[in-house]
Order: C-alpha cells, then structure tokens, then sequence
C-alpha cells in the first residue's frame, strides 16, 4: 500500500496512492479520513486524480530524523573514510524535512552541496531496546531521502549537526510504501537526468535489524521519526538549477530542484 500526504487548496489530507508513475505525477488516491499512522484511518469515498493535488513530504517526523552514516563501504572508501566497526549514526532536525518537487536551497554557508540518495524508514510506534527479532513490529512503512549535505562544512566544522541540518536538507517522499521487502531493493539517483549513483540494501554493512537494535539502545524511537539507513557510491555536488532524483525500486522516484532563497 502506497500512503500519500497531500494538499488541496492548501489543506494537508491523507490518501492511499494508486499509480504506475514512479513520481505520482498521474494516477489518482483514495482519500483518508486521517493519518493513518496515528490512528485506524477509513476511505472517506472520495478519489482524487494526482494531477490535481500537491504531494508532500508523507511525514513529518514527531521529533528526529536518524540517520546512519557510511553505511555502504563503497561509499566510504570514495571519501576516504574506513568502514565503521558499529553504525555511525547523526541527526537531522525535523526542520530540514520537505516533500516531492520542493526546492533544495542552496546556503551561502557552502560551496560543496552534495546528494545523498538513501532509504528511509518510516516508525510506527514507540519503541525502546528493540530486539532485533522484533524490528519489524516497531516499522510503519518505508519512504525515500536524499541526505542533503554541505560536504566542505562536513569536513569543516568537526561534527556534522550545520553540514546535514539546514532547512530543505531532508527530502521525503513520494510516498510511504508499507509492504515491502527490502532486503535487496536497487538505490539510484540521477542528476539532470545522467546517473550518479546505484547501489543495493543487500550491500548495506549494517543491517535494518541492526541499525534498529542499535539506535533504541540510547534513545526512544517514536511514531512518526524517520531513520536513514545510508548512501552508495557516487554521491557528488549539485548546483543551483540541477535536479536531483532518488529512485528505489518498489517504492518510486524522489525529485527536488536546487535553487537559491530568494
């Protein structure tokens, strides 16, 4: 099932998406009576067509986007990192999140912009030192992020809360595909249309069990809270004008444009 966050007139609503466009861009979605990952949410009757509504980032994360770094030991080795022996994990504010087709602001603060295409796991309900066996209890669904992230203030600033936090720093979208299989699901980003990166889940060094078990070891995951599971190979600069898209294999297609606040 393919959840949607979306707006009519300017109203955010809920649907469930029915399409073949990876991007939603046509299609339609049933709409909700409320968001179903709160409370036990019902079809209102209403069908909308997709080209008719604005979709949205699907959540808004409660409290805290979690993400893991270095994840694929390709994509360490291109940056001259090691591969960490337990996951590397960092946050996002929640304040960096938008959604499908908003604008990426370019910061006067850099000039080394970089994408990150990444899975992202959606949480569904409180958890704390979640078994590994029990993951998937605690995992609402499944959505894609682009880890935006200024890479000379990265390397600049000794800690990575400026290079990764920036509003508009956490795309997500299109939607939140929640049956799925992703143990070895195809990750891919283009940049103006040429590819840049393509990797698999099944190359991840940490696993979404681990990743899990290891981030509720030290802090509470709540419903709503997003985790980055980490990037492969072939990340790289953006500029103003470009138009980066994400694409994970069952799930969609992710597409923002870089541009300058004006």
């Amino acid at each position: 099932m393919r959840i949607a966050r979306f707006s009519v007139d300017d109203e955010p609503k809920y649907g469930v998406v029915e399409t073949d466009d990876p991007e939603g861009l046509t299609g339609t979605v049933n709409v909700l009576d409320s968001d179903p990952l709160y409370r036990s949410a019902q079809f209102t009757g209403e069908k909308l067509q997709l080209a008719d509504v604005r979709l949205l980032a699907p959540v808004i994360p409660r409290s805290k986007v979690v993400c893991v770094g270095r994840n694929y030991a390709a994509h360490a080795a291109e940056l001259g990192n090691d591969v960490p022996d337990q996951p590397m994990i960092f946050l996002k504010p929640n304040t960096s999140v938008i959604g499908p087709r908003d604008g990426i602001v370019y910061p006067e603060q850099t000039n080394d912009l970089h994408f990150e295409g990444e899975l992202a796991i959606v949480i569904g309900r409180i958890v704390r030192d979640l078994p590994k066996e029990r993951v998937n209890e605690a995992i609402f669904g499944y959505t894609i992020a682009n880890d935006v992230t200024a890479r000379d203030l990265q390397k600049s600033d000794g800690q990575w809360a400026r290079a990764k936090g920036f509003d508009t720093f956490c795309p997500l979208g299109p939607w939140i595909s929640t049956e799925l299989d992703v143990s070895d699901l195809r990750v891919s980003t283009e940049l103006n249309g040429e590819p840049r990166q393509d990797g698999r889940t099944s190359q991840f060094i940490f696993d979404i069990p681990e990743v899990l078990a290891y981030i509720t070891s030290f802090t509470t995951l709540l419903p709503g809270d997003v985790v980055l599971t980490g990037t492969p190979a072939g990340v790289g600069p953006m500029l103003p004008g470009d138009e980066v898209s994400v694409s994970i294999e069952g799930i969609g297609t992710l597409t923002n444009k870089v541009i300058v606040r004006d």
